[in-house]
């Protein structure tokens, strides 16, 4: 595909639409090679950091849905770090053509330079806002505009379940043992 091409999966409210995304979430970007490379290093560090948290969750049998929604997280960063670290060492410019596998000239960016590729577009609703809205009177609106990918996706729900199951996954031990343990413990 080239850079925005679209393919209607399901009419106009499931679309894979190829775009890249030079930064992180939602299109924001660090300025130059400079910030994209503080960026890579900032996710890989932070791959790091949850590769150790999730291996003391496994270690000390933590919660499943613990585990799971780490490993959700774990996994999505490091999609998202394969494709900035390697796809522009390995594909050829997408504008209005379509990229090309290991071009003879070489890729357009160097390590860690790359751009992660989104093709995940839902736009559910599209309407305009009503004129008596401040600011977006009259503007366009659709729900749901961010294009994403699997990445992005697996990182979303492992921080929703945390979000959603905090009180089951972390708790204090007492809170499993129950009173008479918290009591003894008191009294010891």
């Amino acid at each position: 595909m080239y850079l925005g091409q679209e393919i209607h999966v399901i009419g106009n409210g499931f679309i894979i639409h190829f775009t890249e995304n030079y930064g992180m979430a939602f299109g924001l970007e660090l300025g130059g090679s400079i910030g994209k490379l503080l960026l890579s290093i900032f996710r890989i560090a932070a791959v790091i950091g949850i590769g150790w948290y999730l291996r003391h969750l496994v270690l000390h049998k933590k919660h499943k849905g613990q585990i799971a929604a780490f490993a959700l997280i774990f996994a999505g960063a490091i999609g998202n770090i394969i494709d900035s670290a390697f796809y522009g060492m390995i594909f050829s410019e997408s504008n209005f053509q379509i990229a090309k596998l290991f071009p003879p000239e070489g890729g357009y960016a160097s390590f860690l330079q790359g751009r992660v590729v989104d093709m995940l577009y839902f736009p559910i609703i599209e309407g305009h806002f009503p004129s008596w809205v401040p600011f977006w009177a009259n503007q366009e609106f659709i729900f749901f505009r961010p294009v994403f990918n699997i990445s992005d996706s697996s990182i979303t729900i492992g921080v929703a379940m945390i979000l959603l199951f905090q009180k089951k996954y972390f708790h204090k031990e007492e809170d499993i043992a129950g009173p008479a343990a918290a009591e003894q413990t008191v009294q010891s």
